[in-house]
C-alpha cells in the first residue's frame, strides 16, 4: 500500500515515525456525463465570473465568502504561517474506553505503520499497551491543510487510525424522532426479539454489492454489443404495514424457513395470533461480555 502522509505519533515523551495509508477503497462504478445526441465527452472548465475567461489552475487562489457574500482573499503562504503543531505529528491527548466514541464522529479510516527498524520497539509499545488497557487513543493530527481528529485502535497487528468528526459537527436529532405517543406491547417486542434471534450472525465477508456487480454485467454486455442483462424480478413490498403483529409473525416464519425449520426451533419462539393477548414470562437474556476493540 502506498503511504499517504508520512510523520509521527507523539504519546507522552515518546516519538514513533510512522506512515499513514488508506484502510479502505471503493469499488463504486463510475460514470463519465456524455452528450446523448453524439455521445462526447462533457467537461468542465473553470471560468472567472467577471470577465468570462477560462482560468489557468497556476492563477486560481483562494478566498472566504463572508455571510454577505463578499469574498475576503486568502493566500497559501498567510495559512502556512497559522501555527498548526499537528503537521507532521498525530499527538495522544487521552485515552478513552472505545465504546466511549460515537459512531457518528467516525470516517475515513487508516493504517499506521512502523517507519523503519527503529520504530518498531516503541510502535509495539503502544499497540500492546492499547490491547491490554482494551482502550482507544484520542488524538489531533493535520491532513490537506485542516486538523483533525482521529481515534487509533488495534486491528490484528496493526494499529489503525479512524478520523473524527468534531463535536460540533455532529447535528443534534431534534425533531427526527416519531412524535406521535405509540406504545409498545411485551408481545409485540418478544416478536421482534424471535426475529432477531431466527436471522442471526452472519458472516460479514460473505456481503456483496449486488448492484455493482449488475452495473458490471451490464457494461460488459453493452461493450460487446450483446443485449442488456434481462430485469432481475423483485418481490413488491414496501406498502403500509396494516398488522404489525402479523407482519412480524410472518417475518419470523419466513426467516425460520429460510435458516431451516430445526434452527428456527431452537432459536426463536413464536407467540401465534391466537395467543398474542394472552400474557406471557419473559425470561431474562444473560449478558455478554463486550468485545475488545
Amino acid at each position: 500500500m502506498r503511504s499517504i502522509w508520512n510523520g509521527a505519533i507523539s504519546f507522552g515523551l515518546v516519538s514513533i515515525p510512522i506512515k499513514l495509508m488508506n484502510a479502505t477503497e471503493n469499488h463504486a462504478v463510475s460514470f463519465r456525463q456524455i452528450h446523448r445526441e453524439d455521445g462526447g465527452r462533457i467537461r468542465y472548465r473553470k471560468v472567472c465570473d467577471l470577465d468570462g475567461e477560462e482560468v489557468a489552475t497556476a492563477d486560481i487562489g483562494k478566498a472566504y465568502e463572508d455571510a454577505d457574500g463578499a469574498l475576503v482573499p486568502i493566500t497559501d503562504e498567510e495559512l502556512a504561517a497559522l501555527p498548526l503543531p499537528t503537521t507532521k505529528t498525530i499527538e495522544i491527548v487521552a485515552f478513552v474506553a472505545a465504546d466511549a466514541i460515537d459512531p457518528l464522529q467516525m470516517e475515513t479510516a487508516y493504517y499506521l505503520q512502523a517507519n523503519g527498524a527503529p520504530a518498531a520497539k516503541p510502535y509495539t509499545l503502544l499497540r500492546e499497551a492499547l490491547k491490554r488497557s482494551e482502550k482507544a487513543a484520542v488524538a489531533k493530527f493535520a491532513l490537506r491543510g485542516r486538523e483533525r481528529l482521529g481515534m487509533l485502535r488495534v486491528v490484528d497487528d496493526v494499529i489503525a487510525m479512524h478520523g473524527l468528526l468534531w463535536p460540533d459537527e455532529i447535528r443534534a436529532a431534534d425533531g427526527v424522532a416519531p412524535e406521535a405517543d405509540v406504545s409498545v406491547r411485551d408481545a409485540e417486542l418478544d416478536l421482534a426479539d424471535a426475529l432477531m434471534n431466527t436471522l442471526g450472525a452472519i458472516d460479514l465477508d460473505s456481503l456483496h454489492d449486488d448492484y455493482r456487480e449488475a452495473v458490471e454485467e451490464l457494461v460488459t454486455a453493452k461493450a460487446e454489443g450483446a443485449p442488456a442483462p434481462a430485469p432481475a424480478r423483485t418481490d413488491e413490498g414496501g406498502g403500509k404495514v396494516i398488522d404489525l403483529m402479523s407482519a412480524l409473525e410472518n417475518s419470523v416464519r419466513a426467516a425460520q424457513e429460510a435458516a431451516g425449520d430445526a434452527a428456527g426451533d431452537k432459536d426463536a419462539d413464536v407467540t401465534h395470533l391466537k395467543d398474542r393477548d394472552q400474557p406471557r414470562k419473559r425470561t431474562p437474556r444473560k449478558r455478554t461480555k463486550r468485545a475488545s476493540a
